[in-house]
């Protein structure tokens, strides 16, 4: 860190030269990285769902995803113009290399449960090779060769596969949308948070060396392994409001080291050996935090781990390299165009000085709830837990096409298919035998039969025909197949997915006895919806210990205290509680009109995973900044219980203004997604503006100074041998430490 202050100090041109070039580069790389990201990730490559979808696709060309067409017209599906286009259209798809077979009433033989209930639309099903990534590029192609609609005939594309390639559109437009609102408003925001347009411009240059940088990292993973399109977002956001956390911070420690009487030079050392220090602290942290969901098998996640640590380096080594090379190049014009004092100017308002014995808003506002610290702990707490109850009510899903705007067509062609149509194809199952050598067709025949006789489902097509209700009623109406080693059934079903019935069905299906005890393999949107949701809840355990553990060891480094880093665990879990009670309320349970989203009962299972990973880290980066300046002044005091309030306040008067401006700041970068079309973006946006509003009002203003009161001198606690540890670790008190002493903050007056 020192080595670096001195670089900055001596060659702040080079140090900026160097960033600009390193800048431009990852730019030029990073940039087109969205061509080369996924809308999928969300199945578990390890489940029975995804070993089955394997022996469909390399044994039989069947993939999990579908193109769906349908044809209207208001002469019926049997009239010359309806019936020219149907069959020209099923016979185009069935001659595709990505199609694997093409249902419609057109074909041969032709499918009942096709046609919708007034005769006048046919529905024509393509079953689409391919996994997550290629089938829906394949499905967009095929799309976009049908014919157009006349005024006689109208063709509308739908289905999963499409639906995949339109979330992927829809999150590009997503980010620019949010680019295009939260830019304008934070940069407003920030001219008046940092005082002035030159300081502003800081964390903005911090934020695009992050943003670009993680880009560019996002787009070379995808070149060895897969990643999800949605970490673009998250990068965007993150990056932007780490920048304002990081240089927000060491700006206003620099102000604060000038205000005390120090040269520039000094000034800045100072500055970079305590906030620098806790920026790259708090990096640490958040970044440990985010790579937590590296731990999940399923790619959405892992990618978010992926752009989380690169946008926490990136701007943690922006901030500490870029901002004082920038604060030395800026000398005095750090403070010019200054718009507050333009105002003051204006309005005739000077600024009041402010006596050595007079402490601001925040210190009062510690004092008043420390004077009061176990009601009003007890009240916030209680508040929290009552607003997070409606979270006991949750229940696991996984995002089907609902997630789209009721404006998307694809989306739109769905919604009729679940309307209007006996069949639907997103509601199948698909049982894989792996291995059937030495069975007969009567036994696999038998097996169907069982199947077929299951509530809700209405058809089970196996390798030799369609059973219903027990009893052979034709040929296979859906893909169904056998090879000499290997074969599938299709269960055709009218149980609504994520739901009760859906659930009790697939146990039954499972509890059907596969013939002579061979194994069985289950696939379909509510099998991979269940193996999704147990891959995540059974890993549950792991990562919260990782993170929980991290945390405790870290904040012993930060703190030499045993009892802070479990406080905050604590309190961290406990801000939290508000946002995924809100989740609940709102988008599964669908009060305040599911905030413009289309409520299906459940909670996409991934988003309070990735949205408790990012809150928890995103509260431990104000927890640092507020813990080490408390700490500072502890070490400088004689160490009594009403140095350890005095301290609290003292931390509190310094921080205050910086956490509260940060959250204002980020709040703004991540609220810009609740304007996403892509519906569990949204809820993303939701619950983690809420998380960090109540983590920077509640949460670290008034229950964390309630909480240190009530605990005393035993905040800074550690077992001897720990203590023993750490006192060798950091001989000077730790990174935490400041040089100056507690007596030159107080006013006059305090012990």
């Amino acid at each position: 860190m020192f080595k670096l202050i001195k670089l900055s100090v001596a060659a702040p041109r080079r140090i900026i030269a160097a960033a600009a070039v390193l800048l431009i580069a990852t730019a030029v790389f990073g940039i087109p990285a969205a061509s080369s990201l996924s809308a999928g990730g969300f199945v578990d490559p390890g489940s029975e769902s995804a070993r089955a979808s394997a022996t469909l696709a390399d044994t039989f060309g069947q993939g999990d995803m579908d193109l769906v067409v349908v044809v209207d017209s208001q002469a019926g599906f049997a009239t010359g113009a309806a019936r020219s286009v149907g069959t020209d259209i099923t016979r185009d798809l069935a001659a595709s290399p990505f199609v694997s077979q093409v249902i419609s009433p057109w074909g041969s033989p032709p499918v009942p449960g096709t046609l919708s209930g007034d005769g006048r639309s046919a529905m024509i099903v393509a079953a689409i090779k391919g996994d997550e990534n290629t089938a829906p590029k394949r499905a967009r192609a095929l799309a976009d060769r049908l014919p157009g609609s006349t005024s006689d005939v109208q063709v509308h594309a739908g289905g999963s596969a499409l639906v995949f390639s339109e979330i992927g559109r829809q999150t590009e437009q997503d980010l620019i949308r949010m680019e295009s609102i939260a830019i304008p408003l934070s940069f407003l925001a920030l001219v008046w948070v940092f005082g002035g347009l030159v300081a502003a411009a800081l964390p903005v240059a911090v934020g695009g060396f992050a943003i670009v940088g993680s880009l560019a990292v996002l787009r070379a993973m995808s070149f060895v392994t897969d990643v999800s399109i949605f970490a673009l977002n998250v990068a965007v956001a993150l990056g932007f409001a780490l920048a304002v956390d990081y240089t927000l911070l060491i700006i206003s420690r620099y102000r604060e080291e000038l205000a005390d009487g120090g040269s520039r030079e000094q000034a800045l050392v100072r500055t970079m050996t305590t906030a620098g220090r806790t920026v790259l602290f708090s990096a640490t942290t958040v970044a440990l935090a985010l790579v937590s969901m590296a731990l999940f098998p399923m790619y959405f996640l892992k990618s978010f781990a992926y752009a989380g640590v690169a946008v926490v380096g990136f701007a943690a080594f922006a901030a500490v390299a870029l901002t004082p090379a920038a604060i030395v190049l800026a000398g005095d014009r750090l403070d010019a165009l200054n718009v507050r004092r333009w105002l003051r100017q204006k309005l005739g308002r000077g600024r009041r000085p402010r006596h050595a014995t007079e402490r601001t808003g925040w210190y009062q506002m510690a004092k008043f709830v420390m004077r009061r610290a176990i009601p009003l702990g007890l009240v916030l707490t209680a508040a929290l837990l009552v607003l997070g109850a409606p979270f006991l009510r949750v229940k696991w899903g996984n995002p089907d096409d609902r997630v789209l705007p009721t404006s998307s067509s694809v989306r739109a062609v769905n919604d009729r298919v679940r309307a209007d149509f006996p069949m639907n194809s997103t509601t199948a199952v698909k049982i894989v035998l792996p291995d059937v050598s030495g069975l007969t067709d009567p036994e696999l025949d038998s097996y169907a039969a069982q199947l077929s006789g299951v509530p809700d489902v209405t058809a089970v097509s196996g390798p030799t025909g369609t059973f219903v209700g027990g009893q052979r009623r034709g040929p296979p109406t859906a893909p169904a197949g056998r090879t000499a080693n290997s074969a599938f059934l299709t269960v055709e079903t009218t149980a609504p997915l994520y739901t009760k019935a859906s659930d009790d069905q697939l146990d039954r299906l499972h509890a059907v006895a596969p013939p002579r005890n061979t194994s069985a393999q289950f696939t379909g949107a509510a099998q991979t919806n269940r193996d999704g949701v147990q891959s995540i809840t059974s890993r549950l355990p792991v990562v919260l210990g990782f993170i929980a553990v991290v945390t405790l060891i870290l904040l012993f480094l930060l703190t030499g205290s045993v009892v802070l880093p479990i406080k905050a665990v604590l309190l961290n879990i406990l801000s939290l509680t508000a946002a995924f009670g809100a989740l609940v309320w709102i988008f599964q349970e669908g009060h305040l009109w599911a905030a413009g989203t289309t409520p299906t009962g459940t909670l996409a299972v991934n988003i309070p995973v990735l949205m408790f990973c990012i809150a928890f880290g995103l509260s431990m980066d104000y927890e640092v900044f507020l813990l080490s300046r408390i700490r500072e002044y502890w070490l400088a005091s004689p160490r009594t219980s009403a140095d350890n309030d005095e301290s609290i306040a003292l931390g509190i008067e310094r921080t205050g203004r910086v956490v509260t401006a940060a959250a204002l700041l980020m709040t703004i970068s991540f609220a810009a997604l609740i304007f996403a079309g892509v519906s569990f973006m949204r809820m993303f946006a939701v619950g983690l503006t809420i998380a960090i509003v109540a983590d920077a009002t509640v949460v670290r203003m008034l229950l964390v100074p309630a909480f240190m009161h009530v605990l005393g001198t035993w905040n800074w606690w550690a077992p001897a041998p720990l203590a023993r540890f750490h006192q060798r670790l950091f001989p000077s008190g730790g990174p935490a430490r400041e040089t100056s002493g507690l007596q030159s903050a107080r006013p006059s007056g305090i012990p």
